[in-house]
């Protein structure tokens, strides 16, 4: 069984026990986190939401919260001696699916 849930601006397909790693939540490491944005459920029967899927929830545990690895933004203009770098580490929460509930 799979879903596709909404989170961060983001689709996401998951199944149970996978790790994902989504934008960052306010949550703390080791706190349950529901997500009520259930677009699709398939599996052996298919659930199909306008827009979202009623009475359908996923069900995750909130692993870490972290940082990605740093990536550089270098703005550069020709012959003008303009150069500007920048870093850039974005957050992110790392969760383990428990439970697809449709």
């Amino acid at each position: 069984m799979y879903a596709i849930i909404e989170t961060g601006g983001k689709q996401i397909k998951v199944e149970e026990g996978q790790v994902i790693y989504i934008e960052k939540l306010d949550t703390n490491a080791g706190d349950t986190v529901t997500f009520d944005k259930v677009l699709f459920v398939g599996g052996e029967s298919i659930k199909v939401g306008s827009p979202t899927v009623e009475g359908a929830s996923v069900t995750a545990k909130v692993e870490k919260n972290g940082k990605a690895k740093k990536i550089l933004v270098f703005k550069y203009k020709s012959k003008k001696n303009y150069r500007r770098k920048q870093g850039h580490r974005q957050p992110y929460t790392k969760v383990v699916i428990e439970k697809i509930n449709a």
